[in-house]
């Protein structure tokens, strides 16, 4: 049966149009896709919430809520254009999946979920704990996360065959801790916390985590910035961190464009051995 028989085969309510409307927006200080934790257990210390639209009644709809500690957030990958059959999950050590069968944002409706801790509900303002969603994000529902029947600890693993193992442990040399702790105050850029999330989930090279061989190291890329680190056992040791931009491009940065000028500055407080 081809798509177009089986398309007809449909019974008239299956061939409605289905139309979301948004019920909020995320707030949170993470902007950009690479900014976001993978899963809401990946972040650390990303706090949020979620602005619920006025004149909606939704302040009678979020009676009781706060007796809950976590809730379920559905919403819309809305910086996604276009989905993917097959994607390449981080984890994956044996090539791509169908994307039904992975938590990918490339999806044929682009719709996510994402089990917060709820810190507190005040008027239409939803708290929210450790998160994996963006500044902006349209919200589309909210439901009471219940234990008893929303976890499964005997659920099957599928192709990641285990759990995942212990996080690898990362530590700074102390060059790399003060040029980490310089772009932080200079850029504020949480670069120190974005080194550490990246790399404790795995640090072999991978075109999702932007990482790369570079001579005996490996090179992270955290924005426009280089991070070379080493690996022995589970111990991730970050060497330095460099600029991005090569040395043409700092001299040509214009007075008062922040990032580049930025750079060019880095550059010349831990010149390059």
């Amino acid at each position: 049966m081809n798509a177009r028989t089986a398309h007809a085969t449909l019974r008239a309510d299956e061939q409605a149009t289905l139309s979301l409307e948004p019920i909020g927006f995320v707030r949170a200080p993470q902007t950009t896709k690479v900014e976001a934790a993978r899963q809401p257990a990946a972040a650390t210390g990303t706090q949020g919430r979620i602005e619920l639209l006025p004149g909606r009644h939704f302040e009678h709809a979020l009676d009781d809520l706060a007796d809950w500690e976590y809730i379920w957030v559905i919403f819309q990958f809305h910086r996604n254009a276009g989905w993917r059959p097959k994607v390449l999950p981080p984890r994956s050590t044996t090539g791509r999946k169908g994307v039904f069968a992975t938590r990918s944002p490339h999806r044929p409706n682009a719709l996510g979920l994402s089990a917060v801790r709820l810190e507190r509900v005040d008027g239409l303002t939803v708290h929210i704990g450790p998160h994996d969603l963006l500044d902006g994000t349209p919200v589309l529902d909210i439901k009471p996360y219940v234990a008893y029947t929303d976890s499964i600890p005997a659920a099957g693993r599928g192709w990641l065959g285990q759990d995942p193992l212990p996080d690898f442990d990362v530590s700074f040399d102390e060059g790399a801790a003060a040029q980490a702790t310089w772009i932080e105050t200079r850029t504020g850029l949480a670069i120190g916390e974005r080194i550490r999330a990246t790399l404790k989930l795995g640090p072999e090279p991978h075109p999702y985590r932007r990482i790369r061989r570079e001579g005996d190291a490996l090179q992270l890329a955290v924005k426009e910035w280089r991070v070379r680190f080493t690996v022995a056992n589970r111990a991730v040791r970050v060497i330095d961190i460099r600029s991005g931009y090569g040395n043409a491009q700092r001299r040509a940065a214009q007075p008062g464009t922040a990032l580049p000028e930025a750079h060019r500055d880095f550059a010349a407080h831990f010149p390059s051995p």
